[in-house]
């Protein structure tokens, strides 16, 4: 099913997003979390791209046997870094002969080790390229999504040239975007209003990261630019020797941020995985057992 035909439907979606195992260990870990939250009949699943295409493999044969195998609806992550146009032709053609219709398209992080993306000759240098490319090979027979930043792209320094960035990758087909991570849901609706006033008009799915380990989210949101609210990091920090803590006040305020946010009308939900099942689905059993989310089908 095409996602963009999903979300109108007036039903919050709900999706999980994974990333391609590094080792033996990691891919049966990531088989069990699929499974487990597969049991929760999400909208859609993720996969994610790695730096310069170097997960490319990984990510065609996870998303593709997602896609023929489990009955999940399944999305592809597509990065500009490090392809050609015939590069990334090639891909796109290999996901839909496999029966994946919905593709995230990105610019992508730089390589490790460099400061600032470059194009490679007869590449993209944004990600509105790149869905104008998928539009003008494929027309609408894929839904096409793309990234948004609440808190802006950290490489941005003005939010009003970001939004305007955004806007033109709408304008290029993009069906829906999916955000960065926040941690205060007041930075999703000042977003959302933004995006709206500059005549964005798209679903715009709020990303969901779970807290689970404090140094990762100091990490994270560093390098993402994502605010840690002061309450939040004072908790954390009072609890980040204690796992079983963290995890209980990372699930609580995650909850709380997905109430508010399917009370007030966003469109579903997104959720960064990093590849575990646990808080996503104790988060989403608490939203069903409000009726905020549909009960899996017996």
């Amino acid at each position: 099913m095409l996602i963009r035909d999903f979300l109108t439907t007036g039903l919050p979606s709900i999706s999980f997003e994974f990333f391609p195992p590094k080792s033996d260990e990691a891919a049966a870990q990531l088989e069990r979390t699929i499974s487990e939250l597969g049991e929760l009949e999400p909208s859609f699943v993720s996969v994610t791209y790695g730096a310069g295409g170097s997960t490319r493999e990984k990510t065609i044969d996870i998303v593709s046997r997602i896609k023929q195998n489990s009955g999940i609806e399944a999305m592809a992550h597509l990065t500009c870094v490090g392809s050609t146009r015939e590069d990334i032709g090639a891909v796109v053609n290999r996901l839909a002969a496999a029966g994946v219709e919905n593709i995230l398209a990105l610019r992508g992080d730089p390589p490790k080790g460099e400061t600032a993306f470059v194009p490679v000759d007869g590449g993209f240098r944004n990600a509105d390229e790149l869905v104008a490319f998928i539009r003008m090979n494929h027309g609408q027979s894929l839904s096409v999504g793309g990234a948004a930043y609440p808190e802006k792209h950290p490489e941005c320094g003005n939010p009003a040239v970001d939004v305007n960035n955004l806007k033109r990758k709408v304008d290029a087909g993009a069906d829906f975007l999916i955000t960065q991570l926040f941690l205060d849901n007041r930075v999703y609706w000042e977003f959302v209003e933004r995006a709206r006033a500059a005549g964005i008009t798209v679903p715009i799915l709020p990303g969901i990261w779970p807290i689970t380990n404090v140094a990762q989210i100091e990490r994270l949101t560093g390098m993402c630019g994502a605010t840690l609210p002061f309450k939040l990091a004072a908790q954390l920090d009072k609890a980040r020797n204690d796992p079983a803590a963290v995890m209980r006040l990372g699930v609580a305020h995650a909850t709380s941020q997905c109430l508010d946010l399917l009370m007030g009308g966003a469109p579903g939900l997104h959720f960064y995985t990093m590849n575990r099942s646990h808080a996503s689905r104790d988060i989403c059993n608490a939203l069903r057992a409000i009726g905020l989310i549909g009960t899996p089908a017996a």
